[in-house]
């Protein structure tokens, strides 16, 4: 069936909460598997990455699917990570221009209504598979494939959510706020020095 065919076939059966996915992604970027382990940490760092891309004018959704439980009414597209994210994409058509990254144990998928470039496409197609299906390996792969879609636009982004630049420049504020204070320290320091030698002079 081809991926044309099985959008047609579905999307009624999908919209009657029939697709988690296009449920919860319509208000958060990142949707994770309902019965796989993931630890924090990781779930932190893909959400991060996501928020750092959004802040640099990248805008990402991703779905991890872990099993054929995650993908509600539709488990036939389980394996098919490319057939599923253009299927996800059209769900969310009306709510979303966003890239959607859609990452199985199988491998990955991408798509965008509006179309992906070829520079996008190649940098997902050229990561290997989750090295396992647990969810660690699945979110970690996730991490990953947003960081190369990234790095295709020329960004490099932070996992706490902020973009490298504006990092930077706070710590460069702090850096020139402490050394002001550095100075002012300095010359009170020299001030009461003096003091006391022309008060022991006297």
């Amino acid at each position: 069936m081809t991926v044309t065919a099985c959008c047609l076939a579905v999307p009624g059966v999908a919209r009657s909460d029939g697709d988690p996915a296009s449920d919860y992604l319509l208000g958060s970027d990142v949707f994770l598997p309902f019965d796989l382990k993931i630890d924090k940490a990781d779930t932190d760092t893909l959400k991060g990455l996501v928020a750092s891309a959004a802040k640099q004018g990248l805008q990402i959704k991703v779905a991890v699917i872990g099993t054929r439980y995650d993908l509600g009414a539709v488990p036939s597209l389980f394996g098919k990570p490319q057939t599923y994210a253009h299927f996800l994409a059209q769900e969310l058509f009306y709510y979303m221009k966003r890239e959607l990254i859609v990452v199985m144990p199988s491998g990955f998928g991408l798509y965008s209504v509006k179309g992906v470039p070829p520079a996008d496409h190649a940098a997902i197609a050229a990561l290997a598979p989750p090295a396992a299906a647990d969810g660690a390996s699945l979110v970690q792969a996730a991490s990953t494939a947003v960081r190369s879609l990234a790095a295709a636009h020329g960004l490099e982004l932070s996992a706490s959510g902020a973009s490298p630049a504006s990092s930077h420049t706070m710590r460069d504020r702090l850096v020139i706020t402490g050394g002001a204070l550095l100075i002012v320290a300095l010359g009170f320091a020299g001030f009461v020095v003096r003091r006391r030698l022309r008060g022991g002079a006297e």
